[in-house]
């Protein structure tokens, strides 16, 4: 006979395992171990070209306006602490990239190649092949995204470097990655064991920390939205 407790923790470990595979909330600034004195031939990029640099966690995106400048939508909790400009052009780091995405606060900002690569491959407006959309003229591509430098609202689902490049290059919105975690959570949430595992984790709440309004509301609420959204 199967242990319910055994198998709550086991489903809870495999839809970790699941999300953290994705690795979309590790957030993509540059690794520690790379250089960022890579020689990339800017030649063979033209002026509205997507950039697209596959980092260790997520893949970030840029659009190329030539002259060796990349605009790119990059969070930044610099960006509210100082109005410095000569310290947060500097290249954000990992802390300055994991407080913004924190405080929602971002900005579309020119980086060189090398800055904005930091010494990954770098793949040319491959979004055209996997969103099979018509892109706008490479002109155009760039003009927009020159318009909205400058500060920018920053969401990691909902408004990230993605959106910004597909909404210069297609006039649409749009970023795959959030769409592919999405789905991780629907698997989930049609997963009705899911319901079994977060009732065992309410009770074990309520027996550790006591009978509350904090412990029993979500033990009750919780097994019960996913009960229904299943």
């Amino acid at each position: 006979m199967n242990n319910p407790v055994l198998d709550a923790v086991s489903l809870l470990l495999e839809k970790l395992l699941l999300i953290s595979s994705f690795k979309l909330f590790s957030l993509g600034a540059p690794d520690e171990g790379r250089s960022s004195h890579t020689l990339y031939d800017i030649n063979s990029f033209l002026r509205g070209d997507v950039l697209e640099v596959p980092r260790t966690h997520l893949t970030h995106y840029g659009i190329y306006l030539g002259d060796n400048r990349v605009a790119h939508l990059m969070p930044d909790i610099l960006l509210v602490l100082t109005n410095d400009k000569e310290r947060t052009q500097k290249v954000v780091s990992n802390k300055r990239l994991i407080l913004g995405v924190i405080v929602k606060v971002a900005s579309i900002r020119v980086d060189t190649v090398e800055d904005f690569a930091y010494g990954a491959n770098i793949l040319v407006n491959h979004l055209d092949q996997s969103l099979q959309k018509k892109a706008l003229l490479n002109e155009e591509v760039a003009r927009r995204a020159e318009k909205l430098l400058g500060m920018a609202p920053y969401s990691l689902l909902w408004n990230n470097c993605e959106h910004f490049v597909t909404y210069c290059r297609y006039n649409t919105a749009v970023s795959p990655q959030s769409e592919k975690f999405f789905e991780y959570v629907k698997i989930i949430i049609r997963d009705q064991r899911s319901v079994l595992a977060t009732a065992i984790l309410g009770l074990a709440s309520i027996a550790c920390m006591g009978l509350g309004s904090y412990t029993t509301l979500p033990a009750i609420f919780i097994p019960f939205f996913l009960w229904m959204a299943g």
